[in-house]
């Protein structure tokens, strides 16, 4: 299954992500099987961090929730919310896939 992984940051732990960032980057290539893709949001209005988006090839969602909790970002209070959602890849690189 996909699923999309919405992170929100926590505007007051924003100093977390320098002193923890090598480490989560190492996360990431650490989990590159089921991590497809992940990077930062950017608020468009004042281009500042406002969080994070993952897709993930998990079993089930509670796959996807151990490994967000096992990103070094996550016991910091960096991360405000997250949303784990089932995604249905519909149409991609440019055509329909269904």
């Amino acid at each position: 299954m996909k699923f999309a992984v919405l992170f929100e940051d926590n505007d007051d732990r924003a100093d977390q992500r320098t002193a923890h960032m090598a480490a989560h980057l190492a996360f990431l290539d650490q989990n590159a099987e089921v991590l497809s893709d992940a990077g930062p949001l950017i608020d468009t209005e004042d281009e500042r961090p406002a969080g994070g988006l993952w897709l993930v090839v998990a079993d089930g969602p509670d796959m996807v929730r151990r490994l967000v909790e096992s990103d070094p970002f996550w016991p910091t209070g960096l991360r405000k919310s997250v949303r784990i959602l089932r995604w249905n890849r519909v149409f991609a690189e440019g055509r329909r896939r269904i």
